[in-house]
């Protein structure tokens, strides 16, 4: 492929949908673009605002925890294997209030403590303390959910 035809096929796939520096890089790392072409071609896409960091991360953090459900820290690991620094992920975690990550981890650990299988219900809180971090949420939050289930009676 030419540099042009590269570049146009990055360009309308950054029109389509929202993607990061990194993602782009390493797909014309794979494609055998050379670096200085890369370089150019990065270079415009961020000049026309096709491809910013900062926006990407700002709806990588806001998709996850609503659609997918995660916590801070699932969605911190994604970003940093997307090569997102934390200078511009850490603002964007500042402006998310704990009540964000409560009001997506409640029906979920709601539904989850239904469906967990335990002897007691000391058994149960830990099975589902380790959902709950495998999903990325804090001690802290799991804890304020686990303290609202067994008000609820479920």
């Amino acid at each position: 492929m030419t540099e042009q035809q590269v570049l146009y096929k990055l360009a309308a796939l950054c029109s389509a949908a929202e993607h990061c520096s990194w993602e782009m890089l390493e797909k014309m790392r794979r494609w055998g673009i050379p670096d200085d072409a890369q370089a150019r071609i990065m270079e415009y896409l961020t000049r026309e605002k096709y491809v910013d960091d900062s926006r990407y991360c700002r709806f990588f953090v806001n998709d996850k925890l609503k659609y997918n459900g995660w916590g801070r820290r699932k969605i911190e690991q994604a970003l940093y294997q997307k090569h997102i620094g934390r200078d511009l992920s850490d603002p964007v975690f500042d402006a998310v209030e704990d009540e964000q990550y409560l009001e997506t981890l409640r029906p979920m650990a709601q539904r989850k403590w239904k469906s967990i299988k335990a002897g007691s219900d000391y058994e149960r809180s830990m099975k589902l303390i380790r959902w709950a971090m495998g999903r990325g949420y804090s001690l802290d939050l799991i804890r304020k959910c686990i303290d609202n289930l067994s008000d609820i009676d479920l």
